[in-house]
């Protein structure tokens, strides 16, 4: 049996009018991959900030044991010091600062006393290479890709010594082969000595390359499975999670499609920072009223600057091309035209973009619609109330009251506030772009039933998702874009991933 690194022992944390986590026990063996999975909220997050010093020895109840002694970190430094690397979802990199200088920062190599800048960028080529990237070291943070930041945030752990590597939600932002490469570099790393925890919503990954999986519902530990075990199954963790079995991951919805609602003819954009490097060209799709429209496509296929530049011309430069509804060309040129012309747009990143995380609950959702609740221009806070109260309940948004702040939802319901700001708009035409980004199977679910909802109420939907299975999953047709063209169309029904990859893979000499 192998030796146990790290032992959680009856660890409870509060938050005022919250338990987050009860009791919770969690072992992990040296040199294994071991998985943490739950709902939102679920105390997963919470459980990992309590080992990593994020909340100090002091703020939460029971032992952690870290290599053998029991330890009383008081904040990140002294975790780090011990061994412990935390990678976050919202990566901890500065942009303006080169790979190899966000790799030691705080952590310097020194000579006689000085930053010696010479053995720091060897040592950090070194690095690199060991986590499978050939980049410039002296490259800024800011001109690389996600996935290649997730990796030199790896990197970054590997400079110090770690033990042990805890990963939160790190496929999340990245497409299959990034996402395949980091989990690839793990199990490299375990050969090598390096224990994982990862954190993830992504089953298909979770079952793929841990050999252990604990499970965590509403701050307690569910049970631990090992990969022997022939319950280690997807079924099983789902079961776990949500505490019921989800028989269709994907609901069933009645379809009415009518006319086409929405016609995009002939769309082109220009980067915004360099207008010469055309983005996206000419783009052509439509969209029926009461239809699940799905636009598929790797990293960097230019689906987000597409929604974009759709809404309110809110990315791109000498953007040209006609948008219809209803057969009639609308203007969409400001975000307040497009609003107006029944045109709503879900960012992808809820927490920079879609929220205001400061702020409570009942603002957020009633931001987009401050004229139909207000009264000679002033605002009806009695009726601001109600119609976010109605919000709450008709999507299910679990918080305590409207009046909470927004910040301190799980991720599944922050979602979940972002749509229900639109659909308090009442918009005809909602564009979603990755509305299940890290949030966890059962949310995902109910996320999938209020698109379901607003489809069969007539409304047109355009969703974005890296996730191939969710497209085809819920939606009527997709469009495929590769490198800012469309270069295929599909129906839900019959399409599959592979039919979908070979698309893109048999446009890129195409459309270089």
């Amino acid at each position: 049996m192998s030796r146990i690194i790290l032992d959680m022992e009856n660890i409870s944390k509060e938050f005022p009018g919250v338990k987050a986590l009860d009791n919770v026990c969690f072992q992990v063996e040296e040199f294994q991959i071991h998985a943490l999975v739950g709902e939102n909220g679920a105390g997963k997050s919470t459980l990992m900030n309590v080992l990593s010093g994020i909340y100090p020895f002091g703020s939460y109840q029971g032992k952690i044991i870290f290599n053998g002694e029991e330890c009383r970190f008081k904040n990140v430094n002294e975790s780090g010091e011990a061994g412990i690397g935390f990678i976050h979802q919202e990566l901890a990199l500065i942009p303006y600062l080169s790979i190899a200088e966000n790799i030691f920062l705080g952590n310097e190599v020194k000579t006689n006393g000085s930053i010696d800048w010479d053995q720091a960028h060897i040592k950090a080529e070194a690095l690199l290479k060991k986590v499978g990237l050939s980049l410039n070291t002296f490259k800024l943070i800011k001109d690389i890709g996600v996935g290649e930041q997730q990796l030199v945030e790896i990197a970054k752990a590997l400079s110090r010594k770690v033990k042990l590597l805890i990963l939160d939600e790190p496929t999340a932002a990245l497409n299959e082969i990034d996402s395949n490469t980091l989990l690839n570099l793990l199990i490299e790393l375990k050969k090598e000595g390096v224990t994982s925890i990862i954190i993830s919503h992504k089953l298909d990954e979770v079952t793929r390359i841990a050999d252990k999986i604990t499970i965590l519902r509403d701050g307690t530990t569910i049970e631990t499975l090992t990969k022997s075990n022939e319950e280690f199954s997807k079924s099983r963790i789902i079961k776990g999670m949500v505490g019921r079995e989800l028989k269709d991951i994907y609901p069933k919805r009645e379809k009415n499609i009518a006319d086409v609602k929405l016609e995009i003819r002939n769309w082109n954009a220009y980067d915004p920072t360099n207008e010469d490097r055309k983005v996206l060209h000419d783009i052509s799709i439509n969209a029926r009223k009461g239809e699940i429209v799905g636009i598929a496509g790797l990293m960097g296929a230019g689906r987000t600057e597409f929604a974009l530049s759709l809404f309110g011309r809110s990315y791109g430069k000498k953007i040209s091309g006609k948008v219809l509804k209803d057969g009639k060309e609308i203007d969409v040129s400001s975000v307040p035209k497009a609003i107006k012309n029944g045109i709503a747009y879900a960012t992808e990143d809820r927490k920079v973009a879609g929220l205001i995380l400061i702020d409570n609950v009942k603002n957020n959702i009633t931001l987009s619609s401050l004229r139909q609740i207000s009264k000679h221009n002033l605002l009806d806070e009695n009726n601001e109330i109600r119609l976010a109260e109605m919000q709450k309940a008709a999507l299910n948004i679990k918080c305590s009251s409207v009046f909470q702040r927004t910040m301190d939802l799980s991720g599944g319901n922050q979602q979940k506030v972002v749509l229900s700001k639109w659909i308090l708009a009442n918009p005809e035409i909602l564009v979603l772009d990755e509305p299940t980004r890290g949030i966890d199977v059962g949310a995902k679910f109910e996320i999938y039933t209020i698109i379901n909802k607003l489809a069969c109420e007539g409304k047109t939907v355009i969703m974005i998702s890296s996730e191939m299975p969710e497209l085809l999953g819920i939606c009527d047709r997709i469009y495929i874009m590769n490198k800012g063209r469309i270069v295929g169309e599909q129906l839900g029904c019959e399409a599959s991933q592979e039919s979908i990859m070979e698309c893109i893979m048999g446009n890129n000499m195409e459309v270089n």
